[in-house]
C-alpha cells in the first residue's frame, strides 16, 4: 500500500469570515474540502487532510478571506 505524502501546509478556514458560499469547494481540484453545517448555518472544512495538495487553489478563490495556509500541525508520512 503506497502512502501519500501530507503536505507541509494545509488550508485554514475562519469559520467567522465563511459564507459557506461553496467557491472553495468548486476550485479544490483533488476534493478535500466540503461545505458543513455548523451552529445553524454553512461554513467549509477540509475533510481529507490527507488527500490535500497544499495547491492553495482555494485561498485566492474566497472573496471573505476566510482561507489561509497554515503549517500542518503533523510532519508528512516518510
Amino acid at each position: 500500500m503506497t502512502r501519500r505524502r501530507a503536505p507541509v501546509t494545509l488550508p485554514r478556514i475562519d469559520a467567522a469570515r465563511c459564507t459557506g458560499c461553496g467557491w472553495c469547494v468548486a476550485a479544490c481540484a483533488p476534493h478535500v474540502l466540503s461545505l458543513r453545517a455548523e451552529s445553524g448555518r454553512k461554513t467549509a472544512a477540509l475533510h481529507d487532510i490527507a488527500g490535500c495538495t497544499g495547491c492553495a487553489l482555494c485561498v485566492p478563490r474566497c472573496s471573505f478571506g476566510a482561507i489561509r495556509m497554515a503549517q500542518a500541525d503533523h510532519p508528512p508520512l516518510p
